[in-house]
């Protein structure tokens, strides 16, 4: 009787080991089955438009689906043809191109940079004769990364190599690893001028070409004639998908600006995984792949964490980061620009490579997706990192709206402006970063950039809150940029400048020049005629050409005037003076009022 019992418990039993590793071995055969179930859940919680993903083994590739919508208005789907910005993916190319040239002889990337593009100036004469190629590739030239000089202040590509010349170090060279995208701008310029190519044909010519990446562009211009490009989004207030305008990297391009798609990129991944060569043909030097994937400037110390104790070390190779991901080493690099993420990850000693594209602004999803097909293909016990990572998301949240509920006076202004709103108006500029206007439009201050706006709301006596927006969406006044804006007085008690920590734990000011009014002759001769401002010092003011007052000082030099406000005039080339001229009821001028450092003078009109 017990055998009786026992046997059917053992048969059960037996039946059901048998089909667990029946499941195991299709699982091993085939790491796909269940993912549109896991990625349908991982664009819901993510509340993401769509993404797209594509695996290589060896030289075949083997996965490639597209997922929710390249357009969410439209619900037009993503496809593996689907065309994402890659933003800082496209550093390994360029990166890349230098290894082609040096194995052409073109050029040495140990050899200090001024050698080929001596146009480049950097802060002071050590770091010109001693950057090289090398420390531009691995981001160990001690300058940190002054994006928002490219981001907000877009120019052409020579005018942003010129500002490098003013941007201070905070590390002496190969003393740390701070991330610089001017430094790959810089890269793609030493490539044109040696070949009398640009960077894009360069790219075209030595990558897209060979690789048959037939659909991949470099600018918004090319993503947009394309009839299969992703839109890019945002999330707003925890769950509305948002759309967002394309901003335009094409000053910076060869740090960020390439449009791809899974299958291309896919391309790209079989050439590195397969040490350079892509269908047997060499295509990138085998001696720059060893160089590029070995760890050339340690981005960090301190042990791996309590959470992923298998997730450790972290280097930069040459334009690509370098990790150990639960004992598999792994190459890998992400990138972000507006609406749009990214990550193309291989893993050498497995021949194993990953592309997850999102139209999602600094997402996540590119890292869920990617860390959940690793584990599946390298048979890796399995880890929920959807739940785990928006656990830390909703942790760090919680974390930092602690943090500013206990900070005081975060509510609004409770002091008021020193100043009228006026006076806050004018020209700011750096040198390393650029020159924008401040001006009132609807009684707000608004600060105008060459490609956004942002509009600053007064906070706290001479400090101001700003809040990005666009054209279409207005400011969002409930998320802002994160930034606090300081202005500053001179010894008169003028507005002359203005400070922003637009870099981690550092302070950028801005000089101010007042807006500048223009007045014809006829509205400036009221001002000119001569002025008695003591027993022996009469100042003449008249014009110049018909359109320039003079300040005329006996022996001294003559004073160029530029109209800053009404009956205001500041010195050019002189901060901290001022000449007001006060006029009486029927608007006639009688006196002047020279402001300066040391004092205020009246002089009294007398012809």
């Amino acid at each position: 009787m017990r055998f009786l019992l026992t046997f059917p418990i053992i048969l059960l039993l037996n039946l059901f080991l048998s089909s667990t590793v029946d499941a195991q071995r299709t699982n091993a055969l085939d790491p796909f089955t269940g993912l549109d179930t896991a990625f349908a859940r991982v664009l819901k919680d993510w509340h993401a438009a769509g993404f797209a993903v594509a695996v290589v083994r060896k030289d075949k590739v083997i996965y490639a689906k597209g997922f929710g919508f390249r357009d969410w208005q439209k619900k037009l789907p993503v496809t593996p043809q689907t065309l994402f910005a890659i933003g800082s993916c496209t550093k390994a190319f360029t990166a890349s191109l230098l290894g082609i040239l040096q194995d052409q002889h073109l050029l040495d990337i140990d050899k200090p940079v001024r050698d080929y593009l001596p146009e480049l100036r950097f802060y002071n004469n050590t770091m010109d004769n001693t950057i090289t190629l090398r420390d531009m590739m691995t981001h160990r030239t001690g300058l940190t990364r002054y994006d928002y000089a490219w981001y907000l202040f877009s120019d052409t590509r020579d005018s942003i190599l010129r500002k490098i010349r003013y941007m201070e170090p905070t590390a002496t060279l190969r003393e740390k690893w701070q991330y610089n995208n001017f430094m790959f701008l810089a890269q793609g310029m030493v490539a044109a001028k040696l070949t009398g190519k640009s960077w894009e044909n360069n790219i075209s010519e030595k990558i897209f070409q060979p690789l048959g990446m037939t659909t991949s562009s470099f600018s918004i211009k090319d993503l947009q004639a394309s009839a299969d490009a992703s839109l890019g989004y945002d999330v707003k207030k925890d769950s509305l998908i948002h759309l967002l305008d394309y901003h335009d990297v094409d000053p910076i391009a060869p740090a960020g600006s390439i449009n791809s798609n899974v299958l291309d990129m896919s391309a790209w991944l079989t050439t590195w995984i397969n040490g350079g060569k892509f269908h047997g043909k060499q295509i990138l030097p085998a001696g720059y792949i060893s160089d590029a994937t070995s760890a050339q400037m340690a981005m960090g110390g301190g042990l791996p964490s309590k959470e992923d104790p298998s997730i450790y070390f972290a280097t930069y190779g040459l334009g690509w980061m370098l990790s150990s991901y639960r004992g598999h080493y792994r190459v890998e690099h992400g990138g972000n620009i507006d609406g749009f993420s990214a990550s193309t990850c291989f893993f050498p000693t497995d021949s194993i490579g990953i592309v997850v594209l999102t139209n999602q602004n600094n997402s996540t999803v590119t890292s869920i997706v990617r860390n959940l097909l690793t584990d599946r293909l390298l048979h890796l016990e399995y880890k929920d990192w959807n739940t785990y990572i928006r656990s830390l998301v909703k942790s760090g949240n919680a974390e930092a709206k602690a943090a500013q509920a206990a900070k005081v006076d975060e509510s609004g202004s409770v002091h008021p402006l020193s100043h009228a709103l006026s006076a806050y108006t004018g020209v700011y500029s750096n040198p390393a970063y650029g020159a924008f206007e401040l001006k009132i439009i609807h009684d707000s201050l608004l600060a105008f950039f060459p490609h956004r706006t942002w509009y600053l709301k007064p906070w706290n006596y001479d400090v101001f809150q700003a809040f990005d927006g666009v054209p279409r969406d207005g400011y969002d006044t409930a998320g802002g940029v994160g930034l606090k804006v300081k202005f500053n007085m001179d010894v008169l008690g003028n507005i002359d400048a203005l400070a922003m920590d637009l870099e981690y734990n550092k302070t950028t000011t801005f000089t101010r020049q007042p807006s500048v009014k223009h007045l014809d002759s006829l509205a400036l001769t009221k001002y000119t005629g001569e002025y008695q401002l003591g027993p022996q010092m009469i100042v003449t003011v008249y014009i110049k050409e018909g359109k320039t007052l003079i300040l005329s000082v006996p022996g001294q030099t003559d004073y160029v005037l530029v109209p800053s406000d009404e009956g205001k005039f500041s010195i050019s080339g002189l901060n901290g003076f001022i000449e007001q001229f006060n006029t009486d009821e029927q608007g006639k001028v009688t006196e002047i009022l020279s402001i300066q450092p040391n004092g205020t003078f009246k002089g009294k009109k007398i012809k």
